[in-house]
């Protein structure tokens, strides 16, 4: 028998070392800054053209690379970091020039220009695919200048499932700002299409993060500051006042590396607990310094997660650490014992005699007079009735009287007699409980206003016959950059389904109108809870955009949980959910109707 297992070419073994490195153009940036931010650069400028499909640019001043580095950098397991086992569990840098090189360099056309600081000439290497194809002396500037063109360009397939630009962009603005941030000391410059993105000088912490993020930042932070013998902590969380429905502008770094954890993120929610309704997140920057023999950054190919091991310890360290800087600059809560104001007595004047008091008596009032009742904590849903109740629902839903299905076509009419005849009840603000003839069905309320939504914006958005409410006063929303490409590139679907907004400025948007759906909400509100639902369903790739943004949008519409609901208002959601294709689920699988039948109930009760 032959033998059948061979040695893979190092051109396929690199490609499938790009498929753990290299995921999307953002992949490749972060590589080649990180590289930057080793070689002790003290500026570093990323260009990219096409969402980085066609061009990324990282050019810095840092040491450079003698002609033999520069070829040793696209052998892979090269480093110039790592000598013995032992310096796997010291790293405090950021990556080496041969972890990355090869592998993006094997799905790309690369070229580099490299020379030592105190060199007189530089290296010019030209590579196609990991092929090598000139090496020439050259003159260039200190440092190191590596252009990436047509990413992808030997694995159409890979290239065919990136996003749209906007989006790619987006991603590629998140992995600058990571390095960016943390880095204050380095000059930082983005340039997009021959836009300036950034410009970032020198400076500390905090300068850097009010240059990213807008001079109105520096009255918005609160410094944290905390060092124990486990970990040390800085940097800053913003005001309670200041917290958005996003979770964007929330960043870790241990050892100058940026992280995700949500272990730790639920250490500084757990700070704001008693100072920030649910739906609202704060900002944080902060930085942590642990020893590296005690963690573990190797657990993900991107090195964004850390296996800590006092993980526990931590988290208590953080929240306090949190709580305290709160606490110290008075942002916390204290205890309120103002008396009630109306048992204040004023001090009389002398000679002042005590006012009697006088009684005022509506003599036009007339208790046997018909007046219409108020109805106290209802809502209103904008929804189009059918002209006759749906044919579904007449046979899941059968009144207790049994009584004939009501046959009308007065949609207001309807809607009264059906109040009289069924009765629903809500539990705890987030159930609507219904008897059926078998037994009774629970209707989570929330869930089915957002399948009743996600019918109707898709047939507003497939009919582009959406309607919109003008605000009386337009609103100006401010984002980041990430979240600005976002919404640029949802903007024309989200005009068809109702909004009525455009950009206006750098980063910034004019809201004029809202879906008339939206129910009064906040424009401004709405598109920040939208934005975190869509960054939140990008994770599941099935999903178009067009999907992921019309299911991201009836989350941010659909009533709260604890929503007092009339009867009225109950039936008119469970007819509404019935005549929707699916009542039963949601698009990612989660129920929204739970049906319980007499044998059930039966068995609850002869159980011994």
């Amino acid at each position: 028998m032959p033998d059948i297992i061979q040695l893979l070419p190092d051109s396929v073994a690199n490609q499938i070392a790009a498929g753990e490195v290299v995921q999307r153009p953002a992949s490749a940036v972060k590589e080649l800054l990180e590289n930057a931010i080793d070689a002790k650069a003290s500026e570093v400028s990323l260009i990219v053209k096409n969402a980085g499909k066609t061009l990324i640019q990282v050019i810095d001043n840092g040491i450079g690379m003698t002609p033999t580095d520069a070829r040793l950098c696209l052998e892979r397991h090269a480093t110039s970091k790592i000598k013995k086992v032992e310096d796997l569990f010291a790293l405090r840098t950021m990556g080496f020039r041969g972890e990355a090189v090869p592998s993006i360099a094997a799905v790309s056309q690369m070229e580099i220009k490299t020379k030592p600081q105190n060199g007189e000439l530089g290296t010019h290497l030209i590579l196609e695919g990991s092929e090598v194809v000139s090496q020439e002396a050259a003159q260039c500037p200190g440092g190191t200048n590596i252009l990436i063109k047509n990413l992808f360009f030997n694995i159409p397939a890979r290239r065919n499932f990136l996003k749209s630009n906007p989006v790619e962009t987006k991603h590629i603005i998140e992995e600058f700002l990571r390095v960016a941030m943390i880095h204050p000391e380095i000059a930082m410059n983005m340039t997009s299409d021959n836009n300036e993105v950034y410009r970032l000088p020198k400076g500390n912490f905090r300068q850097r993060i009010v240059n990213i993020f807008g001079s109105k930042y520096d009255q918005r932070l609160v410094p944290v500051e905390e060092s124990t013998d486990i970990v040390a902590i800085s940097g800053f969380v913003g005001k309670p006042e200041f917290a958005k429905k996003t979770r964007g502008e929330q960043y870790f770094f241990v050892n100058e590396r940026f992280i995700k954890s949500a272990y730790l993120n639920h250490a500084i929610q757990a700070a704001f607990e008693e100072l920030l309704p649910k739906d609202q997140f704060p900002s944080y920057f902060l930085k942590l310094e642990i020893d590296p023999a005690k963690i573990d950054i190797n657990i993900h190919p991107t090195k964004t997660e850390i296996k800590f091991e006092e993980e526990r310890a931590i988290y208590a360290i953080i929240r306090t650490a949190v709580k305290q800087a709160l606490g110290k600059f008075n942002i916390a809560p204290s205890i309120d014992f103002e008396q009630e104001t109306s048992f204040n007595i004023p001090m009389l004047k002398k000679g002042e005699a005590i006012p009697i008091p006088s009684i005022e008596v509506d003599t036009n009032f007339n208790p046997f007079e018909t007046r219409p009742k108020a109805t106290q904590n209802s809502i209103s849903f904008p929804f189009k009735r059918n002209e006759t109740p749906n044919p579904n629902w007449e046979k899941i839903y059968q009144a207790s009287t049994e009584e004939e299905p009501l046959q009308t076509k007065a949609v207001e009419k309807e809607v009264e007699e059906v109040s009289e005849n069924r009765k629903v009840f809500q539990l705890h603000g987030k159930f609507i409980l219904s008897h059926i003839r078998s037994g009774f069905i629970v209707v989570h309320q929330k869930r089915a206003h957002e399948r009743i939504l996600i019918d109707r914006l898709t047939q507003q958005l497939d009919k582009q016959q959406a309607s919109s409410q003008q605000l009386l006063f337009p609103e100006d929303l401010a984002l980041n950059a990430e979240d600005s490409e976002l919404i640029i590139s949802l903007m024309d679907e989200l005009n068809l389904l109702g909004f009525d907004m455009r950009s206006f400025g750098k980063n910034h948007f004019i809201i004029h109108g809202v879906p008339a759906e939206a129910n009064g909400q906040n424009g401004g509100d709405l598109i920040e809870k939208l934005l975190e639902e869509f960054k939140q369903n990008l994770s599941e790739l099935k999903n178009s955009p067009k999907e992921n943004m019309i299911r991201s949008l009836a989350q941010s519409m659909s009533i709260k949980k604890d929503k007092i609901m009339s009867q009225q208002e109950m039936i008119h959601l469970i007819d509404e959910l019935f005549a929707c294709e699916m009542p039963y689920s949601l698009p990612n699988g989660k129920s929204i109707v739970v049906n319980y039948s007499m044998d059930d109930l039966e068995k609850q009760f002869n159980k011994r």
